[in-house]
């Protein structure tokens, strides 16, 4: 795979940050279609994709870091071109944690509820992030000779970016489906963390590039199962809705 999409002069642009601008955009139009079908106002919406962005970008950005710190000490500069590479997923998430729960606070808006209205289209973002890690060539998956093997880091691999793709794009399907329909606050974010987790887990164990490993467990695995556990304690302790739920 060839990183750079173009360049304009003498400045390369790469497909990961094309991607990833793809993906903060097809959040933001999600936010903005169930925001306008709930009557937010528009403000709302535009100003919570602004703050998660942040957070998702930091959070990650210094996921990756503390995950390479020999390389960042020897190359501080990097530490600011995200757009070669170089985002932990798990990093971002808890940036946007963090972020809207100071937005729930800020906004006197429940947390699990805005924690549902936020959560949905990440698995949509997460997939297009994972068309510009396999455009990239980073993330890649360990060898084999499977029909859809793919030739990237000179050698046959497992296209696990375009496996997780697929697994997201189901996974948002789902919590699309989930939103309206949902019971009580708090179930659609319940939901993602106990499906995310299983399918993050699985892939893990197709990747080929460096990971760092715990007591046989790659450091995602390990994040995996706390965000798993996380989403049973929602499962067990979210309290019911106060009011009824219109009839469809």
């Amino acid at each position: 795979m060839h990183p750079i999409a173009f360049n304009l002069g003498s400045r390369p642009i790469y497909w990961y940050g094309i991607m990833m601008a793809c993906a903060f955009m097809a959040a933001m139009l999600h936010w903005a279609w169930i925001g306008r079908r709930e009557k937010r106002p528009a403000g709302f919406w535009s100003d919570m994709a602004f703050w998660i962005m942040i957070g998702g970008i930091l959070g990650a950005r210094i996921g990756y870091i503390l995950g390479n710190l020999d390389y960042f000490l020897a190359e501080p500069l990097k530490v600011i071109r995200i757009d070669e590479g170089g985002l932990v997923f798990y990093g971002g998430l808890i940036g946007c944690v963090l972020v809207v729960v100071l937005l729930a606070r800020r906004q006197r808006e429940p947390v699990w509820s805005l924690a549902d209205f936020a959560v949905g289209p990440l698995p949509l973002g997460h997939a297009l992030g994972r068309i510009g890690c396999f455009l990239n060539g980073c993330c890649y998956g360990s060898e084999t000779s499977c029909p859809v093997a793919v030739h990237m880091q000179d050698a046959l691999r497992h296209p696990v970016q375009l496996y997780s793709f697929a697994l997201n794009i189901a996974l948002y399907i789902f919590l699309l489906w989930l939103y309206p329909r949902k019971r009580r606050d708090g179930e659609v974010l319940m939901a993602y963390c106990l499906i995310y987790p299983v399918l993050r887990f699985s892939v893990e164990f197709l990747r080929g590039d460096p990971r760092v490993h715990f007591a046989g467990l790659t450091s995602a695995q390990i994040v995996s199962i706390a965000i798993f556990v996380c989403g049973l304690l929602l499962w067990r302790f979210l309290p019911p809705r106060i009011f009824a739920r219109p009839s469809d």
